[in-house]
């Protein structure tokens, strides 16, 4: 018996041992893959459709005219057509105090002065309620006729659009749906700008009943909020831009972060360029793994996956900078020079 035990005791090793090899193998095939993938420098240039989430500051306290003329520079040197300028957050309620945004009147005569034809848009978001955890509940219609107001007086501040950045969205949402669907009859009678930011699609949509059934919508490890195929379209179907929050990839090489953009770049692309604006979202801020993952490789992926396309879309895409408070100089230069049409970037313009 102490044999048999002790011959047992081998093959499962041995299996074991096979088992690991296996799954090693794999992983060094991916990786060689990748890498060998990465290496091609894509073809297609960027565009002059970009967008730049901005700080609190630009909306809730005084600039000087220097100031001010500096931004102006700065969105039109870097192709920046819509500025995301946070103006919130809501209220548990729904409601924007307007204290919150008092010098908005000032910097949006400033856009228009010293960048015109950039639209500043009213960046408005809070942390959504799911499942009786969160902040602010958009299933109650109070609530969603509160924002609603908030969205009216923004607009009669002169803000060109309304960019809604709720967190977490599920594709079952129904009651963003109707925010949405709202907000457009209110954005379209006063010819404004309606704008999304929307996690990146899952990698199969159906995993989603999976992670459903699961997984909890909240605490450390939860389901995670991303848009199927079916619910990007109806959001695109509603929205005049909608922008990826594609970074904070966490994948631990340079070539497997920019497999990322360019698998997303492609695929939102193909779900949705044809409906409306598209902007993939690139990091300046250092994310989890700043070693794979930065301004560059997110570049260079969103241009690799523009490639991999059978064709262009019909309507306007470009990438959205997230964000101005992490973007010094140098970024902004990588940018140019990696993004930027060539004739742009090369003239240093």
């Amino acid at each position: 018996m102490t044999g048999m035990r002790g011959l047992g005791m081998r093959r499962a090793a041995r299996w074991a041992g096979w088992a690991a090899a296996y799954v090693l193998g794999l992983i060094a095939l991916v990786l060689s893959g990748a890498w060998v993938w990465w290496q091609d420098e894509p073809t297609a240039r960027g565009t002059e459709v970009n967008a730049l989430w901005a700080r609190h500051q630009w909306v809730g306290e005084p600039h000087s005219d220097a100031e001010y003329r500096a931004l102006g520079e700065l969105l039109t040197r870097n192709r920046i057509s819509d500025v995301y300028f946070h103006a919130g957050p809501f209220e548990a309620d729904g409601t924007v105090p307007p204290s919150r945004y008092r010098y908005a009147g000032q910097l949006i005569q400033a856009v228009r002065k010293y960048a015109p034809g950039v639209r500043a848009q009213a960046y408005l978001g809070q942390i959504r309620t799911v499942d009786g955890h969160g902040v602010t509940d958009l299933d109650d219609p109070a609530v969603r006729e509160r924002v609603l107001k908030a969205d009216m007086a923004l607009l009669d501040a002169g803000f060109d659009g309304i960019h809604y950045d709720f967190e977490p969205i599920y594709p079952d949402d129904t009651a963003f749906l109707t925010l949405m669907d709202r907000t457009r009859e209110l954005t379209r009678a006063r010819r404004r700008l309606l704008s999304v930011a929307l996690e990146q699609p899952p990698l199969f949509d159906a995993l989603q009943p999976v992670y459903k059934a699961l997984i909890p919508r909240h605490g450390p490890v939860h389901y995670p909020p991303r848009p199927t195929g079916d619910f990007l379209r109806a959001i695109a179907d509603r929205a005049d831009q909608v922008a990826i929050m594609t970074y904070d990839v966490s994948l631990p090489t340079r070539s497997l972060a920019g497999w990322h953009y360019a698998r997303h770049t492609r695929r939102t692309l193909e779900l949705i360029g044809d409906r409306t604006t598209v902007f993939m979202g690139v990091p300046t801020y250092r994310p989890r793994l700043g070693w794979a993952e930065d301004l560059a490789v997110a570049l260079r992926g969103v241009r690799r996956g523009i490639d991999d396309l059978d064709r262009p879309p019909k309507r306007p895409y470009g990438v959205g900078v997230y964000a101005d408070w992490t973007t010094g100089p140098d970024e902004w230069a990588r940018y140019r020079a990696i993004w930027l049409p060539s004739a742009i970037a090369d003239s240093g313009r």
